[in-house]
């Protein structure tokens, strides 16, 4: 058994950092799991299932006072994994719906909305979990949740919560029976204008969609 195993199974599996270590693995592995696309039909309400269950965490890591590392400068964690691959794989299972519309500051008035994508979203949360698991996992558990709450509130939770209202209205419009306007013709490189939010081609049926992505319309 390593010395980092040994590390958390030491600790009370009601502590704090012992829980929001177990629910970012979770997530973690759950969405490696899904990028697989051995069970496409069920991606959406797992993934909305998953981003749901971490924001939790991450309101726990927000309403908890602020915690401070150990020590004064961040230990080298060593380079961060390559999610190329990753992302390639999650564009590819969410094609009809990976691409999706957001309001970066809902306090800043006047702000247009810009394009996004869930499979860049997934990758950019799943590099910062984990970059805080890898000091979990060396035993520097302070440094892990000061990371992960600092994050929290910099990238992921905000980014996290984009992916749940991305992934909340796609699920929605099936539930409900309402189309999607289709996003195809939208670039992520590139702005919507300055006012409204336009986008150009047609409708895309629920029931286009519906099926590949393991949703079903209302009767």
């Amino acid at each position: 058994m390593s010395d980092a195993t040994l590390h958390a199974t030491a600790q009370d599996p009601d502590d704090f950092a012992v829980q929001i270590a177990d629910q970012v693995e979770s997530f973690l592995v759950a969405v490696m799991e899904v990028a697989k696309g051995d069970e496409p039909d069920s991606a959406v309400p797992f993934l909305l299932l998953e981003v749901s269950q971490l924001l939790l965490a991450g309101g726990r890591l927000g309403a908890h006072e602020d915690i401070v590392p150990d020590e004064r400068y961040e230990p080298d964690t060593g380079p961060d994994a390559d999610v190329d691959e990753l992302r390639e794989n999650l564009a590819r299972l969410l094609e009809p719906i990976d691409v999706y519309s957001e309001v970066f500051d809902p306090y800043e008035p006047r702000k247009a909305p810009v394009p996004a994508r869930i499979s860049d979203d997934l990758t950019d949360v799943i590099t910062d979990l984990r970059h805080g698991m890898a000091h979990y996992r060396a035993g520097r558990t302070s440094e892990a949740l000061w990371w992960w709450q600092f994050s929290y509130f910099s990238n992921w939770g905000s980014t996290a919560s984009a992916t749940l209202r991305a992934l909340q209205s796609v699920v929605a419009h099936v539930r409900l029976n309402q189309p999607l306007a289709e996003l195809d013709g939208l670039d992520t490189d590139q702005g919507m204008g300055d006012e409204t939010l336009e986008i150009e081609a047609g409708r895309v049926m629920v029931e286009e969609i519906a099926g590949p992505l393991g949703l079903r319309p209302a009767k």
